[in-house]
């Protein structure tokens, strides 16, 4: 059983002098002192090295605190030993989400013992507060456009039981689950199952599904359930989780369309922009590139170190299928690497590898469409579903009514629609080399707006259709005091003035019709 960190020890047990014991105290390992760089050298500085628990949180709050018009850092919960999920945020107004401005994350460290992806986002930190201060204006634009959230370390407490072992000594698998001995890459629900029961169903929907019940039945940890209560609250339109143990880039799904198959190509409905997402990646990487195929990687040589993740091997239980399927994010895989633990002389290599790589894929959540969904009245329409023809995923609206659609070059039929609204239809043309999602907005009519006569017919009587007293039904609406009825509205009056309808059909011709008179 975890220890449950949100008690305080001198507060609900005993005084210190008394023996109250906080097992908190050393997970802290000092983290309230202040790191200075060290001496002689600018604030700048990167230390190319591992950092421990305690030194990445120093870093990453001395950071924010550097840039702190442009950063800051949130827990999203702790690990099954108490450790804080650390997270870093990048913003031109850190800590709010701003309309029309997307949001990414990366995540390292998923696997403990997996440690590239976590020194990698913890050296990014310190780069961007650097060039942004610095007055880098790719970096600035970068910055003042885009909500980016680094999680370096996802599993903490493995980390530390991989980190005991030191860098050269790790085995495969020492550190990889977390402390419950759970591998958080296969605790994720399995939604790609259900993905591929309803594909066969005309009309069923294969986004934004719905967590089982019986996912909850067995054992989920911590930081599974710190993941997903961050996707409910944030509008995530991207993501990377960082790997170690090869050199390759994979994307959805992770899961076999045949369970029995162990490596079968099953692409997502939006697999040419997944193959753009990982070809950002893949291509500006120096090794990934590299023509050898004896290099780490080399047997993904031909296909351009980009794979689909089920066409390498299947597994249920993914966090980028996860992603795809729950929510509007696109998530994928970078393998960094094919020693788990590098030595810390490694690490500056893999830094100046990964560097422009991960700054070219966070620029590609620029592309495709983006725009604001809103009523007559201009209030924003909440969970509004963006339809792309031809592609059997829709995205919905943020809480603001904004939304971001990843698509790839090309014409695309674009639909808005929500309940109690007419869907709104627009084609759109993306050119090859737009690097900005160009603005598409949507003006959704309320239904039912027209004459209420034109929706209303007579009922039929029969047993089991009876209107209630007064004439009110739940398809039509109660009789005004001296409103005649309606099958009487269709005659001509005495005095000699038209039906309700003349002025719509004289509306359509210059020909009055005065032969419907006679009727």
């Amino acid at each position: 059983m975890a220890w449950p960190y949100f008690l305080d020890c001198s507060r609900y047990f005993a005084r210190q002098e008394e023996g109250c014991y906080d097992p908190l105290v050393e997970l802290r390992g000092g983290l309230d002192v202040e790191e200075a760089p060290p001496s002689g050298l600018p604030p700048t500085f990167i230390r190319f090295s591992h950092h421990s628990y305690a030194q990445m949180v120093r870093v990453l709050k001395r950071t924010a605190a550097r840039c702190a018009h442009i950063a800051k850092t949130y827990s999203i919960g702790r690990s099954f030993e108490g450790r804080e999920l650390l997270v870093i945020e990048f913003s031109g107004h850190p800590g709010q989400h701003e309309l029309m401005e997307p949001e990414v994350k990366l995540i390292g460290n998923i696997h403990g013992n997996e440690v590239a992806g976590r020194e990698i986002l913890i050296y990014l930190a310190q780069y961007l507060c650097s060039e942004y201060l610095l007055g880098d204006p790719r970096i600035q634009r970068l910055l003042n456009t885009t909500r980016l959230h680094l999680l370096p370390s996802m599993n903490p407490d493995g980390y530390e039981v991989a980190a005991a072992e030191g860098a050269g000594y790790n085995g495969w698998t020492s550190g990889r689950q977390n402390a419950q001995n759970l591998d958080l890459n296969r605790n994720f629900p399995d939604l790609t199952s259900e993905y591929y029961r309803l594909a066969s169903s005309r009309g069923a929907r294969g986004d934004h599904l719905a967590i089982p019940q019986h996912y909850w039945w067995g054992k989920v940890a911590p930081e599974t359930k710190a993941i997903m209560k961050w996707m409910r609250t944030t509008p995530f339109v991207l993501s990377a989780s960082l790997h170690g143990g090869d050199l390759v880039v994979s994307y959805p799904f992770d899961f076999s369309k045949h369970p029995q198959e162990e490596k079968m190509f099953s692409p997502t409905p939006d697999e040419k922009m997944f193959k753009l997402l990982a070809r950002a990646y893949a291509d500006v990487h120096p090794m990934m590139m590299d023509r050898s195929e004896n290099r780490c990687g080399g047997n993904f040589l031909k296909r351009g170190s980009v794979i689909n993740g089920a066409d390498w091997y299947s597994f249920t239980g993914g966090m980028s299928d996860f992603n795809y399927l729950h929510s509007n994010c696109f998530e994928i895989t970078v393998e960094l690497g094919c020693v788990k633990f590098p030595p810390e002389e490694a690490l500056y290599t893999i830094w100046q590898h990964n560097k422009e790589p991960l700054l070219n894929f966070v620029e590609m959540v620029h592309r495709g469409i983006k725009g604001v969904v809103m009523d007559k009245f201009g209030k924003p329409v909440k969970n509004a579903r963006i339809v792309v023809k031809g592609i059997r995923h829709d995205i919905t609206t943020a809480p603001d009514g904004d939304y971001w659609r990843l698509l790839p070059p090309g014409s695309h039929i674009v639909i808005a629609q929500a309940p109690g609204y007419s869907k709104v239809i627009k084609k759109v043309t993306i050119p090859a080399r737009l690097k900005r999602a160009g603005r598409v907005d949507f003006i959704l009519q309320p239904l039912g707006t027209g004459p209420k006569t034109f929706l209303l017919g007579p009922r039929r009587s029969g047993p089991g259709l009876r209107d209630p007293p007064g004439g009110a039904g739940p398809h039509r609406e109660p009789e005004e005091p001296g409103q005649e009825p309606l099958g009487a509205r269709r005659q001509p009056t005495a005095s000699g003035s038209k039906p309700w309808w003349w002025s719509y059909f004289t509306s359509l011709s210059q020909h009055k019709p005065r032969w419907l008179l006679k009727y």
